[in-house]
Order: C-alpha cells, then structure tokens, then sequence
C-alpha cells in the first residue's frame, strides 16, 4: 500500500481520480479464467466465461463460492481456503507475462496528463496482486496510493476500497471520480458519494455519473 501525506483543507480539495484495475488500466480476465477453470476442472464443475463475467469486482473468497453453485459435494473451511490459494499460485504465474507492452499507450498519456495538470490518482482494486500488476507493466510510480484486496474487508459493491484510497490520498470523496468497468465498482463510487464514470461494460450503466468510450475522454472530466 502507497500513500501520501495530506497538505491541510487546500489537499483535501484538490480533484483525485481513483482507478479500477483490471478491465480499466489493464486487462487481466483470461488469466483468472484460466486460473479458475484450471480449479473447477478439478472440482468437476461446469464453468465458461459467462460464468467468469461474473466474478468480475468481487473478492477471491466470493469468487469461489459461485463456482460452487454447481458443486454437489461439500467442501471445508481449510477445502476452500487451499482452493483460494492454488487458484492465487496459477494466477500469479500467469501473471508473469505481464510487461509494460500490457499497457496502451492512450492509457499512459492519459495518465501522465491528468498528474501533469495537478490531480492525484489512485488505484481502487479488490486484487491483492495489485501492486504486483502495477509492477510488472511499469506503472507504480503513476500513482499517489494503491487502495486493494490487501487493506479491505469489504468486497464492491461496499465502497470500502474507494473510501479508503481517498484517506490514503488526503482528500474528501465529493472531489473523487472513480473509473470503472463494473457495475459493482459503480454502485461502490456512488455509495462512497463520489462521481462514477463507467468504461467498458460500465459505459452501459445508467447509474454512472459519465459514460465513456475511450480512456482519453478522463481529461475532459476535471
């Protein structure tokens, strides 16, 4: 977790955007699909993306238990956890692959522009790979403070994640936008009583305060 030390009533308006990860800055859903297949095959469970549409903004611990809708055995607290954590260990080598190439350059350019013009910019994630992620493709240093699956205990649509990147950041959540792909992460933003842009299958959703196409389109929201 990264995070910045407030400069009074004069930081605490100052305009932060707090990002969604994966289906925002990058785009990680095969790796979890292959990751979870890899574990419902095991289990000798059906699962297909539609299925892993799904557990798109949720936590590791959510995720699994709607695999299980189709499982007819019982598994135990311990069962479950080992699932987790297997599922982590294919997940985490799959991400490996990872590199700056990850990352387009309209989403780097964006970026860099709205630090250039005075905002701060977080990170929002349910993923506690993270930091991680945010390693492998070189965007680390792109962010004031990285708000995930490590700090919360509350998955979206609880506003959790985005509350808590605004206290890392110092700022008030009236003056936060959150960018979003997920429906979840929408509800959380409005929740949190910050403004929601929706991107990707969020760009469809009529409770986000902006619908956008393009990453680009952020540096018109300021």
């Amino acid at each position: 977790m990264k995070n910045i030390k407030t400069e009074g009533e004069q930081q605490s308006r100052r305009k932060a955007f707090i990002f969604d990860l994966d289906g925002v800055l990058v785009f990680t859903d095969k790796f979890h699909y292959q990751a979870w297949k890899k574990i419902a095959d095991k289990l000798g469970i059906y699962f297909d993306e539609t299925i892993n549409n799904r557990l798109r903004g949720v936590s590791r611990a959510e995720s699994l238990e709607i695999i299980l809708e189709r499982y007819q055995g019982r598994l135990s607290k311990e069962d479950k956890l080992a699932l987790m954590e297997e599922k982590n260990q294919t997940y985490r080598k799959l991400l490996e692959q990872m590199s700056p190439e990850d990352v387009s350059r309209e989403v780097r350019d964006t970026l860099q522009n709205l630090r250039r013009t005075g905002h701060l910019l977080a990170v929002g994630s349910s993923s506690k790979n993270a930091e991680m992620i945010l390693e492998k493709v070189g965007l680390t240093e792109m962010f004031h403070a990285v708000s995930d699956g490590t700090n919360i205990t509350k998955s979206k649509p609880d506003p959790e994640v985005f509350l808590k990147a605004a206290d890392f950041l110092g700022v008030n959540a009236e003056n936060c936008v959150v960018v979003e792909d997920a429906y979840a992460g929408i509800d959380a933003a409005k929740a949190a009583g910050m403004l929601a842009v929706g991107i990707g299958d969020a760009s469809a959703y009529e409770k986000a305060d902006y619908r956008i196409q393009k990453f680009s389109e952020l540096e018109r929201i300021v």
